[in-house]
């Protein structure tokens, strides 16, 4: 209010109790037309019983955020958007995703920087819970690894049952190949593989990106060049249009399983624990197990459950 209007409201209201002073005039009368209402008092949070419920209800969605880090695949895939929504109803919580590579996810989780880690490189996965940074591994879902690359296929290696065979011919071939180069779980595969093959890739025609899977597909879709993806995140890119073709699949190295696992509140005080373990639960249950077999894209299943309780129902 500027300080005129301020004066204003003073001066009349003095005149006011001069008048009834004066008069001695009662105010019972419908006088609601004169009358100078007093002005709002601000009241803090501490005071306002309004504001206190609102504090607390702030606290009580920040207890119930949990930090997931995970891999780009399943966010890129879709399939986070796809059953994350059924964990923040059941439970009232907010699922806040960072989606990196498997190292990143891991290195978030031993730095207590997330709650719960969804990755997908199982000596690894092995180390961190061996090292007190997770509490336990469980198996969540499966799908496999695929050599992709242009249709004209300079290399010739569509059809080859051997994924190391492949990156041999690749490599003498020296066409373009492009490295997610990241640390994450599939940059992992792919020197596995390498190392099958007893090479060392190096030159010109190997490209590492330091990017995630969908980046990495559209940079070999733009190079003509061959690289190695998850199945989920080529297929989910396929729908929107990428031009690479499946050229190697199905040798048993290129097998890809996903695990969850809580990170570890005793070495890590400031995790959410209890909110970690109620999604690790959810996760692996059979009800979830369900909605990961259901998603699709183009009618296609991109991973395939692979929890303990999903095995039992299925009789294995």
């Amino acid at each position: 209010m500027s300080k005129k209007n301020r004066f204003g409201m003073v001066f009349f209201a003095v005149l006011a109790v001069l008048s009834l002073a004066l008069t001695g005039c009662s105010c019972d009368g419908d006088d609601s037309g004169s009358r100078i209402e007093p002005a709002p008092v601000e009241t803090t949070a501490a005071e306002d019983p309004t504001a206190e419920g609102t504090v607390a209800a702030d606290l009580s969605k920040t207890e119930r955020r949990l930090i997931l880090a995970t891999t780009t695949s399943t966010d890129d895939s879709g399939l986070l958007d796809y059953i994350l929504p059924d964990f923040e109803d059941k439970f009232d919580a907010t699922v806040d995703v960072v989606a990196v590579g498997t190292g990143q996810a891991l290195e978030l989780g031993a730095n207590g920087d997330a709650d719960v880690v969804l990755v997908h490189a199982r000596a690894r996965e092995d180390a961190f819970v061996e090292e007190g940074h997770g509490i336990a591994r469980y198996d969540v879902m499966y799908n496999d690894f695929v050599i992709v690359g242009p249709g004209d296929d300079p290399a010739g290696v569509k059809g080859m049952a051997s994924a190391a065979g492949a990156l041999k011919a690749i490599a003498d071939a020296g066409a373009a190949f492009v490295s997610r180069g990241d640390d994450s779980g599939t940059h992992s595969k792919e020197k596995e593989i390498w190392a099958a093959a007893e090479i060392t890739p190096e030159g010109g025609w190997y490209v590492e990106a330091g990017q995630g899977m969908g980046a990495v597909l559209t940079m070999s879709d733009e190079m003509a060049a061959y690289t190695l993806s998850d199945r989920a995140t080529y297929v989910a890119r396929k729908a929107t249009g990428l031009g690479l073709e499946i050229l190697v699949e199905g040798d048993p190295i290129l097998f890809n399983p996903y695990g969850v696992i809580a990170v570890n509140p005793a070495k890590h005080p400031g995790v959410n624990a209890e909110l970690a373990q109620q999604f690790v639960a959810w996760l692996i249950s059979l009800e979830t197990q369900e909605l990961i077999a259901g998603f699709t894209v183009n009618g296609q299943q991109l991973f395939t459950p692979n929890s303990a309780a999903w095995r039992a129902a299925q009789g294995k």
